[in-house]
């Protein structure tokens, strides 16, 4: 009986081109996202290789290369992803000499939508359902989109458990948006934001899209510019809760304010109705 050939194991960073995907469903290949942390290992065993500057994602994306030893490896270098993606992978091609390394540059432009970063849905959830996304070449299910109370802008952080402060009706912006619609070389959508809503602009320490996300912050009307490095500590955790509780607070406030001042206007409206009318009749 002929046996079906064994499946390879796959390692991605970043969002590869949608035709390499294709080909790895097809294959029925075992895919793993190497940007996420799949094994419990410090990360500083990464700095034999990668200095500490570079961002916590490409740290982990060696880490878990060194423990998986996946069959081949497909990285993004192109402007989807960063320079130091590149400079990654030729560090990769010479640590791991039996993995296969194929560089790629996604320029994909076939818009597949949006829905999980309008949906209401907790947002730690929504963004493991975008990261899983790439894996696939299916279009979206479709979801109805909630309306907005905060925004979280960004990349995906490597501790999800920050995501996890963020109301339900969180609607999620930049790279990791561009992630969800299959296209992360997409500048106009990386840089969308909405003024009407508080929003977190999120990016891993050292990583380059640090300046557009504090650029954008301080742009925004009500912004706050949060980076970390491996993990969110209690501080971050704090200032980002503070920053959604308070934003909570002042539209619970502004809609009281608005309130008064309809019920003010109707009573002083009546006055004056009853104040013109009534002399006349009598």
């Amino acid at each position: 009986m002929k046996k079906d050939p064994p499946k390879k194991r796959i390692g991605i960073v970043g969002v590869p081109p949608l035709a390499i995907i294709q080909q790895l469903e097809m294959a029925g290949d075992a895919i793993f996202d190497l940007d996420e942390p799949h094994v419990k290992q410090d990360i500083e065993l990464a700095s034999s290789y990668l200095p500490r500057v570079f961002c916590a994602i490409l740290r982990t994306v060696v880490i878990n290369a060194l423990s998986l030893k996946p069959d081949l490896i497909y990285i993004d270098v192109g402007p989807g992803k960063c320079d130091c993606a590149l400079h990654t992978a030729t560090i990769l091609t010479d640590i791991l000499p039996e993995t296969t390394i194929i560089q790629t540059r996604n320029q994909d432009r076939s818009d597949f939508g949006t829905p999980l970063c309008t949906t209401q849905m907790p947002l730690l959830d929504k963004i493991s359902a975008i990261t899983r996304s790439v894996q696939s070449v299916k279009p979206h299910q479709k979801r109805p989109a909630c309306l907005p109370t905060a925004g979280f802008w960004g990349v995906p952080p490597r501790d999800f458990s920050l995501l996890s402060l963020f109301p339900d009706t969180t609607h999620v912006f930049g790279w990791t948006r561009c992630m969800e619609n299959k296209t992360p070389d997409n500048r106009a959508m990386e840089e969308l934001i909405n003024p009407d809503i508080p929003m977190v602009f999120f990016a891993q320490s050292f990583c380059a899209k640090t300046a557009l996300a504090r650029h954008l912050a301080n742009r925004h009307p009500h912004g706050l510019y949060v980076d970390c490095d491996v993990t969110a500590g209690n501080s971050t955790k704090a200032k980002i809760q503070a920053f959604l509780e308070l934003a909570a607070e002042q539209k619970t406030e502004s809609r009281r304010r608005q309130s008064d001042f309809c019920l003010l206007s109707w009573a002083l409206l009546t006055f004056c109705f009853l104040h013109s009318f009534l002399p006349s009749v009598l």
